[in-house]
Parts: C-alpha cells; structure tokens; sequence
C-alpha cells in the first residue's frame, strides 16, 4: 500500500487513516541501530497502540542507551495527502524542543566565559524596558521572568506577523506591555525569554544564532537533517503536521475533522520553537551532549539540568531550556514541543527516548516513560503520573481517587505534584477527554486542596462540561485563595451575570 495514491476528499483521508495509523515501515539501519529483539517488539506493540488511541498519523523513535543508538524506528504516514510513509529520513517540526538546545548554546557561552547565569539581561542587552533590565539569565531560561509574552501581539492561530508588518514593530509592541508578575513570584512559559536569549546569543557570538547552532551542535553532533523553518518554507522530506479540529466554518466535529496545521515563526522566535529534526538526529545530539562533545564539562551538563527558583528559594519545573523531573529513582530531564514531539534523558539509567509525531495533540510526553520501561522496566513506576495514568487506563478514571490511595499504600513516597497532574488534564482536556480531565482535575483538587490553581483548573473543566453552578463555586473559591487571581475574577464575573 506504500505506492497507492490517496484519492480526493476528506473523508477518504479519513478512512486511510483510520485504516493505517499502525502501519509499521521497517527502517533500512545499520546493525549498530539495531536493538534487542524483545525490548524492540514490546514497544512497537505499546507504539502502534497509542497510534491508534491518538489517532496519530506518523511517528519516529529512537532510544539511546549506553552512547549508542540503541532503536530507530519509524511508523504510519509522512503525509497523507500522497500515501508518503515516514521514514528515518522524515523531518518532523520539533516545536518547544529547540528551546533544549537554546540552553545548550546559552551554556556554551557560559563556558566561554561569555555570560553569568545570576547577571541581569541589562548586562548584555541595552535599551530594555526598566522592569526588564534586572532579570537575570537564569530567570529568562526558566521562565520565571514575569515579562509579557510576545505571542500576545502576533497572530492568534498561526504566530505570524500579520497586521505588524516587521518583527521590529512585533518588538515594539510587546515591550510596551506591563509585566504580568514580580520577577521571580510565579511561573509562566513565555516566548519573549527565548527571544531576548537569542539576541545575546546574537550579540555575544557576532553572528546568528542560527549559524551557531549549525556550527556548535548540528555539525558537530552530525545532524544533518536538522533546520530552522515553518510552514512557509519548503524543506524536503518533511511530514507536515495535521490537527483535529471540533469546529471549523461555524461546523461542530464531535471526533475532530483531520486538517493541516499551520504555523509562523518569525526568525526572532526561532530559539523558542523554530526547529525541525529526526528522531535519528536528535538521538545524536543526545549522545553528544552526555559525551562532552558540545559542553566541556560535567559540570556545564549538570547545571543545565539543574531547575532554578523562585524568590523563596522552592525549585521551579524549569531547568535551563529543559523540563526537570527530580523524581526520587530514575530522575528524568525532557523537551516536549507543541504537543507532537518530545524527549526524554534518564541520566541515571544511561538512556534517552526521541518520540516525533505529525500530530499536534499527539503528546508523547505522556507515554514516553511507558516506551522507557521495555528498556528499564523500573522507570514507568518511578513516574507518579506514569504509574497512575497506566492503572486509571485499566481500571477507569472514576477510580483516580481509589488508585492514588492504593499506589500510596504500596509506596509511601508516591506523591504526584500538583503542576504534573493539571498538566496532564490539560492535556487530556485539550484531546477532547472531558470525562478523564475532570477526574484528574478533581484528583489534585483532594490532594492539593489549599491550591488557588487547581480550584481554577476545575473550574474551568466544569465550564466546558456545562456545569455553570459548580464551576461558579470552584472559582469562588479560588479567587478567596488568591485575590490576585485576576483571570478568575473575569470568569467568575461572566458566570455570575
């Protein structure tokens, strides 16, 4: 079926789909690619499942254990307007991933004795805005700045420039703003830090940062399918991304209508989200990193996967350009990007797992520990949220509350946070899993239930179910909380009228 054309019209693309999301395509590797056959088999089986729950229609894997490449694997469709299956060769938009490597090339100037971490962004970059000046490296890296974020004046949808005419008036605009918090208080991922990183990385290396990520990773890692591009360049072999989306021209699609998805990264924004890979690629800049092949030092590499702080000295869920995981065995670090990419370092174990995806919505962030376990099999336990999601999946999700006390029984140190437990419900709210999202909301209400945030999460999946009276309680709630709360406020003001 690899020749036969697709023919017109939705609903045959559609049909094909539905008919070949585990159609697996063997990759033509060299032996050192090649893993053991049992780990090999057990994950393709776990793989093509997911495909067919997400309904995903290509996906790349690769595992890196002990400095090698381990597996690489590729499966389903490249593109299904032409029946194009994806290969090893297939080039993937990796999204919110490019920030790991924006970390990289901020530490390769750190060791060049380029830049402080604890400096403030003034140091390095001149004509900020007063509130700007005093963040300091570490704070934009992790995404404590309390500065506005720049998507709020592009494009809604796409990211683009439409209606500014030049990221220079983008700029502009966005340094106009107010802060959307004290530097240092909360966290909130934000696209402006990684645009002021890539104008030092610009100013400090005398030369754009896309050169230097060329010249000082994808070289010398040998990476040679990796690019900086978006939906408006041509770039070969590349597997467009797809989306489902529930409405389109005033239509409502209860299973979600497969459409291509569009995006704009205009070249300042390109240390946030501008890359496009392999799975095979990004297995060799892993390999790289832990090698000291691209930071010099162990040292370097640890720093970068070190979380920062907030002003009261607790640790945030950011490391530099990476997400950490200080679980109590088998600690992970991990990049995920647009909700179709992602991986994951177990520096522990010696061993990294690359899932690339052409569906945003895929979100491999949620079984990538699941794929680590037919390697370890210890890792999917040491995750709380792995370990809960695989029973709830089991047993049903109106059994969260049930499950988390057993698990607890069992393991005194299982403890779940509450940022990994609304994440994960956003995420199942964003696949159109209602029913799911709410338990899990729920879940971390019972467990956190001095948390203005997860009064705020609930409310807002209660809205969407079409539970006005009880959303309206739940931001009460939150808003007594956290008076601050302001977005709760505007809600809780419309539900009220």
């Amino acid at each position: 079926m690899t020749g036969k054309k697709i023919s017109r019209g939705a609903a045959v693309a559609l049909c094909l789909l539905a008919g070949l999301l585990a159609h697996g395509q063997q990759p033509v590797a060299p032996a050192a690619t090649t893993a053991a056959p049992l780990p090999a088999a057990g994950l393709e089986t776990m793989l093509r499942r997911v495909m067919q729950e997400r309904r995903i229609p290509g996906l790349q894997v690769a595992v890196v254990q002990h400095g090698r490449v381990a597996l690489l694997q590729s499966y389903g469709w490249a593109n299904l307007q032409d029946s194009i299956p994806v290969t090893n060769q297939s080039i993937f938009a990796i999204n919110s991933c490019t920030k790991a490597f924006t970390g990289v090339a901020v530490m390769q100037l750190v060791e060049a004795g380029k830049v402080a971490l604890t400096a403030p962004v003034s140091r390095y970059l001149d004509g900020l805005p007063a509130a700007w000046q005093p963040v300091t490296i570490r704070q934009l890296l992790t995404h404590v700045s309390g500065l506005p974020d720049v998507l709020r004046v592009l494009s809604p949808g796409t990211g683009g420039l439409a209606g500014l005419g030049s990221e220079a008036a983008a700029w502009a605009k966005v340094q106009a703003l107010p802060m959307d918090f004290v530097t240092g208080e909360q966290f909130s991922y934000n696209q402006t830090n990684y645009l002021l990183l890539g104008k030092i990385i610009d100013k400090l290396s005398g030369q754009p940062f896309a050169q230097v990520f060329s010249e000082r990773q994808f070289r010398v890692a040998a990476m040679p399918r990796t690019v900086f591009a978006d939906s408006r360049e041509v770039i070969p072999h590349l597997a467009p991304t797809y989306k489902y989306e529930t409405s389109l021209d005033g239509q409502k699609f209860s299973e979600g209508k497969l459409t291509n998805s569009y995006a704009e990264f205009p070249p300042s924004r390109r240390t946030a989200s501008g890359l496009n890979s392999t799975a095979e690629d990004v297995a060799h800049w892993l390999i790289a990193l832990q090698q000291g092949r691209l930071l010099s030092t162990k040292t370097a590499l640890n720093t970068l996967w070190t979380a920062g702080t907030y002003n009261n000295g607790t640790p945030t869920q950011w490391a530099l350009g990476w997400v950490a995981k200080p679980r109590a065995r088998h600690r992970a670090v991990i990049a995920t990007g647009g909700g179709r990419s992602a991986f994951f370092v177990y520096p522990q174990d010696d061993l990294a797992v690359v899932v690339l995806t052409n569906l945003a919505g895929a979100y491999p962030e949620d079984f990538i520990d699941e794929a680590a376990g037919y390697f370890n099999p210890e890792i999917p336990a040491s995750d709380p949220i792995t370990a809960l999601r695989m029973q709830l999946q089991k047993r049903g999700f109106d059994q969260a509350s049930a499950v988390f006390k057993e698990l607890k029984k069992k393991d005194k140190s299982f403890a779940p946070s509450e940022v990994d437990l609304n994440d994960w419900a956003y995420r199942m709210m964003a696949n159109r899993q209602l029913k799911e999202a709410l338990a899990v909301f729920k879940l971390t209400l019972e467990l956190y239930p001095r948390s203005w945030n997860a009064y705020d999460s609930y409310g807002e999946a209660l809205v969407k179910s079409g539970q006005p009276e009880q959303a309206t309680a739940m931001y009460q709630k939150s808003v007594e909380l956290n008076p601050d709360n302001q977005n709760g406020k505007r809600i809780l003001e419309q539900l009220l009228k």
